[in-house]
């Protein structure tokens, strides 16, 4: 599976007190690399960071008993192969919901955790968020291009136009999204995610919101992670949604954030 080891040095820093050990996670659609790129260039030395693609994308179709549980074995098996005993997890979209899943099993190996609008947050949802959810599984018989622009538009603020495809053929990676992204709404119908768990789970928890993402979805799943997680929370990016996220247009501003999160984490 590829895998990054991101090292950036930036000339202007200041000589280095801790250097964060850090695990990201990207989303369905885009791979971890491209995903993050304009993120580590910020944050540069004061991070060794582990890069990951989903295990989903391993293979050339997703397995076909995939489940959460094969992207929580994948972060544990590359945290131990770089001798992370602790560290700091950040995931986006179905990498977010990846990071819940492993914080309630294996809380105790992180120092903090951070979520860039998750898609999944459990099955115990709002009304507002079941009726979005009953709308993505209405989706699945779609073929692949109606499924994908469906997939996106219901992501979105009422109004909020998805981002155009970009110019050129498609890269070679895209070919799998549809069917990466069908298991991974298909295990998160299946999954159960541990409550009990995110209730003691003690570490600082934040979540990156996006002002023109869909509220009833992203909004109302983070209302309901806040009353859960003992520390935890919010910061709004106004002009982001969730197809232009902040790690990717506002890397400056969620770096800030991040290593905030990451200075308490380490106490």
């Amino acid at each position: 599976m590829p895998l990054s080891w991101w090292t950036v040095t930036r000339h202007y820093d200041p000589p280095l007190v801790t250097r964060y050990h850090v695990v990201l996670l990207p989303g369905g659609v885009l791979p971890a690399e491209p995903a993050y790129a304009a993120l580590l260039q910020l944050l540069g030395e004061r991070v060794n960071a582990i890069v990951k693609d989903l295990e989903v994308y391993a293979g050339d179709e997703p397995p076909p008993d995939f489940s959460l549980d094969l992207e929580v074995k994948g972060i544990l098996r590359e945290a131990d192969v770089h001798g992370f005993d602790r560290f700091h997890l950040v995931g986006y979209s179905g990498g977010g919901a990846s990071s819940l899943a492993f914080a309630a099993v294996h809380g105790e190996r992180l120092r903090s955790l951070a979520l860039l609008e998750p898609a999944w947050a459990g099955n115990d949802r709002t009304p507002a968020e079941e009726a979005v959810w009953r709308r993505f599984r209405a989706l699945e018989p779609l073929p692949p291009d109606e499924f994908m622009a469906g997939f996106a538009r219901l992501q979105l603020a009422p109004g909020v136009e998805p981002p155009p495809p970009p110019d050129g053929p498609p890269p070679p990676w895209m070919a799998k999204r549809p069917a990466g992204l069908r298991a991974f709404i298909n295990a998160f119908d299946n999954g159960d995610l541990d409550v009990a768990a995110q209730r003691v789970f003690d570490r600082p928890v934040y979540l990156a919101l996006g002002g023109r993402s869909n509220p009833d979805y992203f909004g109302r799943m983070a209302e309901r992670l806040a009353a859960i997680f003992p520390d935890f929370s919010v910061e709004t990016f106004p002009e982001r949604h969730h197809f232009d996220p902040p790690h990717r247009v506002e890397p400056e501003r969620l770096a800030s954030s991040l290593l905030a999160l990451w200075q308490r984490g380490e106490t």
